[in-house]
């Protein structure tokens, strides 16, 4: 029997790159000693009154149908939190509530582009986003990264054709951890308005920037920015796939008609929960970067002088890269290797990208004793290593 081009476009390397990761859940699962640091699911509990404004209304009986777009009460929750944040006056009538960020981002990347256009995006990126961006039929366009994986902007402006429909990009960026500044926005906004094109800005990660802030271009190009969000995590809420699209009012419209195909409306115990998670946003958002900061620093002091090793700190988030070139490895080398031997699971850097085939990505917003204990698993593979003995003892 056939299927339709989409299977292929959604397949492929973005897929491949949690098989290493599924096999170690797998593994924890049976009850084997296995760290697993390769998914962005901080240790921490959803805070308690979320939880109990969710139980609340589960037992009243909110089990029904809610709109398609969201209740209007979230929907001006998460526009007085956005406004907030980057300084842009919208109100629920810019926002659609979606099924974790991951969802709003495909719902963008269907309403923007579709066959024969192109949209680009920045190295290092998140897995889903070839596929993602790609469902739509458009072709992604790949901008490389420069020193410290920051967007090559000059590469930048030589990949935009006269197909190009939008850019995309998250920022605080998952890997790396880098956060675009305002020289860089006033480059890519520069871009957008020469060449009438959308911008899509994946901000999941803003709450745990410094501050809970990072430069937008939302408030100067309300017109063509597209902001996607979510409560994953800021609030340790992964799994309650609470999250949402702010565009222009015209594009709020046509994405409430896709999320009526898609979704026919969302769980309203979870979009209750999620407004009283917003409610208390500063009080998670400066809980989770105090955690991050915490852990991040635990984990770079146990992997301290570690000969070929090289961490890459972050600017915000809970992944931190580790470059393990100097150990004569690949990032998808490095990443077998430590799984096979000490049952601890990483990312290959390069499932995000070329810029990062030299790395490893490792979430370090878990527990102390795990984290203590992958540092000593991580020195204990370094130093067995061939490679890695070679290249430390030369």
């Amino acid at each position: 029997m056939r299927f339709s081009a989409l299977t292929q476009r959604i397949g492929g390397d973005g897929a491949d790159a949690w098989l290493t990761h599924y096999e170690a859940v797998a593994a924890r699962e049976r009850g084997e000693d296995v760290i697993v640091l390769s998914v962005g699911d901080p240790d921490l509990d959803t805070p308690a009154p979320v939880v109990e404004r969710a139980i609340a209304q589960l037992r009243g009986g909110d089990t029904h149908y809610a709109p398609a777009a969201g209740r209007p009460a979230v929907r001006a929750a998460i526009a007085r939190g956005h406004a907030a944040r980057c300084g842009q006056a919208v109100s629920g009538a810019n926002v659609v509530y979606f099924a974790g960020a991951q969802n709003a981002l495909f719902a963008a990347s269907l309403l923007l582009a579709g066959p024969g256009d192109e949209v680009v995006t920045f190295e290092p990126m998140y897995p889903t986003y070839p596929a993602t961006l790609e469902a739509s039929g458009a072709r992604l366009v790949r901008a490389p990264a420069g020193p410290g994986f920051r967007p090559d902007m000059k590469a930048l402006a030589g990949l935009i054709t006269a197909r190009t429909r939008a850019l995309f990009w998250a920022s605080p960026n998952n890997p790396s951890g880098v956060v675009l500044d305002d020289r860089e926005l006033g480059v890519i906004g520069e871009l957008a308005q020469r060449h009438d094109l959308w911008l899509v800005i994946d901000e999941v990660y803003a709450g745990l920037a410094p501050g809970g802030r990072i430069p937008s271009l939302a408030a100067r190009l309300p017109e063509r920015v597209v902001t996607l969000g979510s409560l994953s995590k800021s609030h340790a809420m992964t799994g309650w796939r609470a999250g949402w699209l702010i565009g222009p009012e015209e594009l709020a419209r046509r994405a409430e008609l896709l999320a009526m195909c898609m979704l026919f409306g969302l769980p309203g115990f979870v979009q209750e929960a999620a407004i009283a998670a917003l409610a208390g946003a500063a009080e998670a958002e400066a809980r989770i970067r105090e955690f991050c900061r915490a852990r991040q620093a635990r984990f770079a002091a146990g992997l301290h002088g570690i000969a070929g090793l090289e961490p890459i700190a972050p600017q915000a988030g809970m992944f931190m890269l580790l470059d393990v070139t100097g150990l004569g490895l690949s990032g998808a080398e490095f990443a077998r290797g430590l799984y096979a031997s000490q049952q601890v699971s990483v990312m290959d850097g390069a499932a995000f990208g070329r810029a990062t085939a030299g790395c490893v990505r490792v979430c370090f917003a878990t527990d102390e004793a795990a984290l203590d204990a992958a540092c000593t698993r991580i020195r204990r593979y370094c130093a067995s290593e061939p490679s890695a003995t070679r290249v430390g003892s030369g």
